[in-house]
């Protein structure tokens, strides 16, 4: 009974080894998928996408205020692009005032000087909000008689008038700048002869 019970017992242990080398390998199997399971709620953002955040210059788009600042600029920018279109269409109307006047009359009264100066500075204005300085550069090609310099104010003015209409606010427009530029230079010439 000896001799039988040796074999017997070897099997056992043997069988006993296996269950145990089987359980910790099912025990090491499970913690490594535990370790892997996802990031825990309370952390929102994953790892890699805060550190992407800082990448991005640290902004935060989450952030109400930040994004309420954004509007804000957004609704101001706005304003002054209206405020400048508006500007552009009260140059047209002044300077169309000013040429039924001159067709009318065939002078240039004080009104309409007045007229003319109110002219000239909302179109500096209109060419400073779109990128453009003072210059001193001389207009070229000015009409000799005082009825074509009316009708060539109101000409350009109403040009004005749609280039910044259509000019997108978040652009400087070369064309939006010459075409200012000409019309003072215009004015300017008219208001000196004038006086």
């Amino acid at each position: 009974m000896a001799a039988g019970m040796v074999p017997d017992l070897q099997k056992a242990t043997h069988h006993f080894t296996i269950s145990v080398l089987a359980l910790c390998l099912m025990l090491a199997i499970s913690a490594a998928c535990y370790g892997q399971r996802a990031v825990p709620s309370s952390s929102p953002v994953p790892i890699q996408a805060r550190d992407q955040d800082k990448e991005d210059g640290g902004r935060d788009f989450g952030n109400p205020e930040a994004e309420m600042r954004a509007k804000l600029i957004i609704k101001a920018e706005k304003k002054d692009y209206e405020e400048n279109v508006a500007r552009a269409r009260e140059v047209s109307d002044l300077a169309a005032q000013v040429f039924q006047t001159y067709q009318t009359a065939n002078s240039i009264d004080p009104n309409d000087n007045k007229k003319l100066e109110r002219l000239e500075k909302l179109t500096k204005r209109i060419r400073n909000e779109a990128g453009g300085s003072d210059s001193d550069e001389d207009v070229k090609d000015l009409p000799n008689r005082m009825g074509e310099a009316m009708k060539c104010i109101a000409d350009f003015a109403d040009e004005l008038k749609k280039l910044v209409e259509k000019t997108p606010r978040h652009v400087v427009s070369a064309a939006v700048i010459d075409q200012a530029n000409r019309l003072i230079g215009l004015v300017q010439y008219v208001r000196t002869r004038s006086r």
